[in-house]
C-alpha cells in the first residue's frame, strides 16, 4: 500500500542515501535514440543497428502522421469512429486522408521527472510522489523508462515491462543532488533519444516546469516539439507546493503556460493537481488517451516543401458531413473536442521541387 504524504515526508528526514538506482550501462552510455529491449526469447539486434522510425514529420518522409483523440464536452473518449468521420486541413487547405487506423500498438512512454532541490526538503520530492503508481495503469505489453533531471538528464531505468522496477527506482529517489532544473534540455534530449523508436510513444513530464540551467531556450524547445511525433503530457508539481507553501511568482504562472504549450503542440494535455488523491484519475486519463488514438496520415503537396511550420486542423463530422454533436450531461448536443498536434515543420525545398 502506498505510504501517505506525511509518512513519506518523515522518511525523507530519517534516511540519507548516497545515490539513486544506478542506470543500466547500455542505456546510460547511449548517445543515440533509446529503444525498447527485445521481447523475451528474441535476439537483440546488432549494436550498430537501430530501428527506423515508423514515420516522421521532417525531411525523412513526406507522410504526415497525426495521432488524434476525440472526446465529448465532459471528457469522455469517443470510440468507433471511421475514416469517413475525419477531415484534415493543412494550413486551411483540405487534404485527402491516405492512412487511417485506430492506433492499438503498445504504449512506449518515458517518465521524465524533475528531481532537484530547488525548494529544499519535502517540496523537492513532490515530482517523485506524483509519479509513483503510474505504471500500475499500464498493460503488460507497454514499455516504460524512468529519466530524472537536475543539472542534466539521468537515465535511471531502461525501457522495461517491469512495473516493479520502475516503482522501486522511484521509491529510491531520496535526496536531490542539485538545486537546478534543466527542463528544456531534458525534454529535447528525451525527444532526440526517441527519434528512432517506432510506434506509439509519449513523454510524461512531472515537475514545476521552471527552467534554471538549460543550454537550450524555450523557442528551441518549442521547435523540437513541432518536429516530433512524441505526445507530451505534463503534470505540474508546483500547484501542490502552493498548498503547503503559498507563493505566486510570475515565473510560476509562466511555467504553467509553458507546460500547457508542450501538451498542446503535441496533442497531449497538462494537469496541475493540488492533492495526491487526484493522481489515479490523471493517470487513467493519460493511458486512455494513448489507448484510444486514431492514427491519421496524409501526404502534403510538393509545393508545401518550404521548410516552414504548417498548422494542422482535424475536424470530426457525422455521416452527413456535419460537425459531430454529442449530448452533454444535460442532454444538450455539443461539438466534440479534438486533441491532435498543432502542426509540423515541412521539409525544405529541393531543386526537384
Amino acid at each position: 500500500m502506498r505510504q501517505s504524504f506525511v509518512i513519506r515526508a518523515a522518511l525523507v528526514t530519517l534516511f540519507v542515501v548516497a545515490g539513486c538506482i544506478a542506470p543500466r550501462e547500455s542505456f546510460a552510455q547511449q548517445q543515440g535514440p533509446i529503444k525498447p529491449p527485445p521481447q523475451q526469447g528474441q535476439q537483440p539486434p546488432p549494436a550498430q543497428q537501430h530501428p527506423q522510425p515508423q514515420f516522421s514529420l521532417t525531411v525523412q518522409s513526406q507522410l504526415v502522421q497525426v495521432n488524434t483523440v476525440v472526446t465529448d464536452q465532459d471528457g469522455n473518449i469517443i470510440k468507433g469512429l471511421t475514416q469517413q468521420n475525419f477531415r484534415i486541413f493543412d494550413d486551411n487547405q483540405p487534404e485527402p486522408i491516405t492512412n487511417f487506423e485506430p492506433n492499438t500498438a503498445p504504449i512506449t512512454i518515458v517518465l521524465l521527472l524533475e528531481f532537484s532541490n530547488r525548494r529544499p526538503g519535502f517540496f523537492g520530492l513532490i515530482a517523485k510522489y506524483l509519479s509513483f503508481g503510474f505504471v500500475d495503469h499500464l498493460g503488460p505489453q507497454d514499455w516504460t523508462a524512468l529519466v530524472t533531471f537536475d543539472l542534466k538528464t539521468h537515465v535511471v531505468v531502461d525501457f522495461t515491462h517491469s512495473k516493479m522496477a520502475i516503482d522501486s527506482a522511484i521509491n529510491n529517489l531520496f535526496v536531490p543532488g542539485f538545486s537546478e532544473a534543466s527542463t528544456f534540455d531534458a525534454l529535447i534530449d528525451t525527444i532526440n533519444r526517441l527519434k528512432d523508436v517506432s510506434g506509439k510513444k509519449a513523454i510524461l513530464l512531472v515537475g514545476t516546469g521552471a527552467d534554471t540551467f538549460s543550454k537550450n531556450n524555450l523557442d528551441q524547445t518549442y521547435n523540437a516539439l513541432k518536429q516530433t511525433n512524441v505526445t507530451v503530457f505534463c503534470i505540474g508539481s508546483a500547484e501542490m507546493q502552493e498548498v503547503y507553501n503559498p507563493v505566486q511568482p510570475i515565473s510560476y504562472l509562466q511555467a504553467k503556460n509553458e507546460m500547457d504549450t508542450f501538451g498542446r503542440l503535441t496533442g497531449g494535455m497538462s494537469w496541475y493537481p493540488r492533492f495526491e488523491g487526484e493522481m489515479p484519475d490523471i493517470f487513467t486519463n493519460i493511458v486512455q488517451f494513448l489507448r484510444n488514438q486514431y492514427s491519421i496520415g496524409y501526404t502534403p503537396p510538393a509545393s508545401f516543401h518550404d521548410g516552414k511550420f504548417h498548422k494542422i486542423k482535424v475536424e470530426v463530422v457525422d455521416d452527413k458531413g456535419q460537425p459531430l454533436m454529442i449530448p452533454n450531461r444535460k442532454g444538450k448536443p455539443k461539438k466534440v473536442v479534438v486533441y491532435a498536434r498543432e502542426g509540423y515543420i515541412a521539409p525544405p525545398p529541393t531543386p526537384a521541387d
